[in-house]
């Protein structure tokens, strides 16, 4: 792909994803909407691509929409008012199943953290901070609103989307909303750490399992097993599960294909 805001690059099967505007912080206007819509189209569209890394270029993650940019944020899309697409992006919920890392370098605010909510596992920089300012502005936060209490509980929700605070990286991890706090240096190489672990497990088992654990919630009991049994007799028919079983027996490490 190519983008002046936004940069993909894989290295073996690991995607990182960047936000590319750091003289204005990130803050995504219509050119990075449209950067980072292709750029996660091309890691869905990607079979070598197995796990994403997404993180920001100079001291901020994305600080949120550039209202003084130009085009639309949110993006362009066909349709008139309500017939208007609803999901439009990763942040408001394309389907990605693959395993999403972020390593939030620095402010994540707005539409930044809103990504961040649908990211798999979050570490945060020392110099992180995480906020939905929406509500100071006069506007409330929707899909922050839907996944954040599902993410880290109804009161720490409520304490960064009412009040539009801002909160340092250790708040956030005392919150749940990140996994780990890493020195600044040290960020980029704990993600590609945590990705070359992810990559040890089977990359369709574990596209089966974020599935069933994103649709789960939706589901009754009885019809989440049946979903997911269906999905394990699929996963379970697969090279890979061949593979993994056949270097369970040989007592050595599997060679995943990702078929």
């Amino acid at each position: 792909m190519e983008s002046e805001r936004v940069t993909y690059e894989r290295d073996g099967h690991v995607a990182t994803i960047t936000y590319s505007r750091p003289e204005k912080l990130n803050a995504i206007d219509g050119a990075m909407r449209a950067g980072l819509n292709e750029a996660f189209d091309e890691f869905r569209a990607d079979d070598e691509a197995w796990v994403g890394i997404v993180t920001g270029e100079g001291r901020a993650f994305c600080v949120g929409a550039d209202a003084r940019g130009e085009g639309n944020p949110a993006g362009d899309f066909p349709g008139s008012f309500w017939e208007r697409p609803t999901v439009n992006s990763f942040e408001s919920g394309w389907e990605i199943y693959k395993p999403v890392i972020a390593a939030v370098n620095g402010h994540c605010l707005g539409y930044g953290l809103t990504l961040v909510t649908w990211c798999d596992l979050v570490i945060a920089s020392e110099n992180a901070t995480f906020g939905f300012p929406e509500v100071r502005l006069g506007i409330p936060t929707i899909v922050g609103a839907i996944r954040l209490p599902q993410r880290i509980g109804w009161q720490p929700a409520m304490e960064l989307l009412l009040t539009g605070e801002r909160v340092d990286a250790e708040r956030a991890r005392e919150m749940g909303l990140v996994s780990r706090v890493v020195a600044h240096d040290d960020l980029m190489p704990e993600a590609r750490a945590l990705a070359d672990r992810l990559l040890a497990g089977a990359p369709l088992a574990q596209r089966a399992i974020k599935e069933m654990a994103r649709r789960a919630p939706d589901l009754g009991q009885t019809e989440a097993i049946r979903f997911g049994e269906t999905m394990r007799r699929v996963a379970g028919a697969t090279e890979d599960a061949a593979e993994g079983a056949a270097a369970a027996r040989e007592k050595r490490e599997p060679r995943w294909q990702g078929k």
